[in-house]
């Protein structure tokens, strides 16, 4: 058996298979080695995921785990396999970006460009098995154009800065039960503040019908593709992963054909295009 996980700072989508093809899908909080430390890895995977996957080991051993994750450079990842290590000790554990995990499950083995708008944002150019270069994303601070983190700060400034019209204004207060001093105690005084912009962000998918909304999220798709995606040069379709891309299809197909580039294959997450790309390490094992 094999364990794969796609990790964002939100959740993390585990999926457990079997060599017969059984495959059993799990969900934890995100994982992110840039706030978390081993410790508190640890004890997530212990105490959320090995409860749910634990019933399931009775179909062999578990030969591989396969994380994927945000946070995961090369500095920061070895933390995330010294956590895995420790709760799967007879597993052998591959830790890798979920840029990485992206492209794999996406592009397979064929050469191209990925992209992941989800709570964060990344785009790479990949190979066929590995990234070969990438426009870095830089965080929510600093970048993250396209994210649901952004989209969230953009519309919680616009609405607080009185860009969007009181009606909007009010409907979000109302919506979400906050105000203007307790999103800023989230924001700038408590852990997280990224998960916490790209949970307000959905109220851009409760009144996307409204122009003003629209306008923001296709403008949002906007500032990934000229500050990202044209640096690619990208003649073969550019593929997308995450929630961002995939509950706003219809405006990204729109952003994307404004700006003369070739849009792909759009993926809520990639763990079902990981599942072929990992298909040779799932083999018949017995405990």
């Amino acid at each position: 058996m094999v364990l794969l996980a796609d990790s964002g700072s939100t959740k993390v989508h585990w999926c457990l298979v079997t060599a017969s093809g059984q495959c059993s899908d799990v969900f934890t909080d995100g994982i992110n080695p840039l706030f978390q430390t081993s410790d508190a890895m640890r004890n997530s995977i212990s105490n959320q995921l090995l409860p749910k996957i634990a019933p399931l080991l009775w179909a062999g051993t578990l030969t591989h785990v396969f994380f994927y994750g945000a946070g995961c450079t090369p500095e920061k990842k070895v933390f995330v396999q010294k956590a895995l290590e420790t709760v799967f000790k007879k597993a052998e554990v591959f830790v890798a970006s979920d840029m990485l995990g992206a492209a794999r499950g996406l592009l397979g083995h064929n050469a191209g460009v990925a992209c992941i708008l989800g709570t964060g944002s990344g785009s790479c150019h990949y190979d066929g098995e590995n990234i070969e270069w990438c426009v870095p994303s830089l965080g929510y601070i600093l970048g993250d154009e396209g994210s649901a983190a952004v989209l969230g700060k953009r519309l919680v400034g616009d609405l607080l800065k009185n860009q969007l019209g009181e009606d909007l204004k009010e409907a979000f207060f109302t919506e979400y039960e906050t105000s203007m001093p307790d999103i800023i105690e989230k924001v700038y005084r408590q852990p997280f503040p990224n998960r916490f912009l790209a949970k307000l962000s959905r109220f851009c998918a409760d009144h996307i019908d409204d122009p003003r909304i629209h306008d923001l999220v296709y403008d949002h798709f906007v500032q990934f593709i000229r500050r990202n995606l044209v640096q690619y040069h990208a003649e073969a379709p550019i593929g997308f992963v995450g929630s961002i891309a995939y509950y706003y299809r219809p405006i990204l197909e729109e952003a994307m054909a404004a700006e003369g580039l070739p849009l792909g294959t759009i993926l809520k997450d990639p763990i079902e295009g990981l599942k072929i790309y990992h298909k040779d390490a799932i083999v018949p094992t017995t405990e």
